[in-house]
């Protein structure tokens, strides 16, 4: 009877155990079927976040093209409104040498198409380098020459040999100068 008891209670242990681990089985998969399904989500969540990005890199892709062909085309053109001033002084001259009798006339429309122009240019930030009298400045002016003179000081110019032009603040073409030198 003793051992009778023993099984029975070993029995009792046995189905009571079994009990426990199949809850234990079940709690376990529940929540791998959750996280299975958090899972999906952010495998989702990740998809879209990717196809977004293609999208955005596709835009963006676009986006650079229509830019470099607008900067293209920018440069083609930069120069059309300052031909279009040019022009007319250029027709000007036409017209000069074509209907000009004699030399003083000739002078005059040549006077006045050079006045024309260096307006023109003057309106689109072009200016002459400053040199006569001038401290030499090898940012703006070029030496060609060089000469021990009294009426000047050392490093100044003495005589502008070729004009020089700045654009704004960039110079174009420099001065051609003589220079003082001691």
């Amino acid at each position: 009877m003793a051992n009778d008891k023993k099984d029975e209670k070993k029995n009792d242990l046995q189905e009571e155990t079994q009990e426990e681990l199949l809850e234990k089985l079940e709690s376990k998969d529940e929540e791998i079927a959750k996280l299975q399904e958090e899972l999906e989500k952010q495998e989702d969540q990740t998809n879209e976040y990717i196809s977004y990005s293609q999208r955005l890199q596709a835009d963006f892709e676009n986006y650079k093209r229509h830019s470099e062909k607008q900067n293209a085309e920018i440069i083609k053109y930069a120069n059309e409104q300052l031909i279009s001033n040019i022009l007319d002084s250029y027709e000007d001259l036409e017209r000069a040498l074509n209907q000009s009798n004699n030399e003083k006339e000739l002078r005059e429309g040549v006077e006045l198409i050079y006045s024309k122009l260096k307006d023109i240019l003057e309106k689109e930030g072009l200016k002459e380098i400053p040199t006569e009298g001038e401290k030499f400045d090898p940012f703006k002016h070029e030496a060609l020459m060089a000469e021990d003179n009294d009426d000047f000081e050392n490093g100044y110019i003495i005589e502008e040999l070729m004009k020089g032009y700045t654009l704004k603040d960039k110079v174009l073409k420099y001065s051609k100068v003589k220079v003082c030198k001691k």
